[in-house]
């Protein structure tokens, strides 16, 4: 028991001089750095007058972000604050091959269902036209009445038909 007990003192002994013993204050290790650079590719900003180039369809400047026409009430002759809007739509048109354009047609709510959807028609093909005038083939346009049936505002007054009478010209390939 005798010698039990001294191994049992010299393990204390041991452990009491390991634990007060200051070590050596451990080396700091650095985090990586990470590398914030990124590779990003610049590009000029597309020009709004290009009417050739498809970034412009986001571009706020530029007359392709503007897809529609509205007339009169009863007429179905494009105003001459939208051609150049149009004008614009056909030069894309004519020189994207792989473009095509459906031209929905609307009218407010006044005339009868038969009288709206005629007067819808006679004011997609009078978008139509222009686009075919600028270069754009039959092929890539459609012309689709709804008439009175699909209202962008429900009011009755002036205000609300006059943003129903309209022409959206809505690409379905670009």
């Amino acid at each position: 028991m005798n010698i039990a007990l001294r191994l049992l003192l010299a393990f204390l002994v041991a452990f009491a001089i390991t634990a007060c013993r200051k070590d050596a204050e451990p080396e700091p290790v650095e985090a990586p750095v990470e590398d914030t650079t990124r590779d990003v590719s610049t590009s000029a900003a597309p020009d709004p007058r290009d009417y050739t180039d498809a970034r412009n369809f986001d571009n706020p400047a530029s007359l392709l972000s503007k897809r529609v026409v509205y007339f009169d009430f009863d007429k179905s002759e494009i105003k001459t604050e939208y051609r150049d809007i149009v004008a614009a739509h056909a030069t894309y048109i004519s020189s994207s091959q792989s473009a095509r354009v459906t031209l929905e047609s609307h009218a407010d709510e006044r005339g009868t269902r038969e009288y709206n959807l005629g007067l819808g028609e006679r004011r997609g093909n009078a978008v139509n036209g222009v686009l075919s005038a600028g270069g754009a083939r039959g092929s890539q346009l459609d012309v689709v009445s709804y008439g009175e049936e699909r209202p962008t505002c429900r009011v009755s007054n002036e205000d609300c038909w006059a943003k129903n009478r309209r022409v959206e010209i809505v690409y379905t390939a670009r």
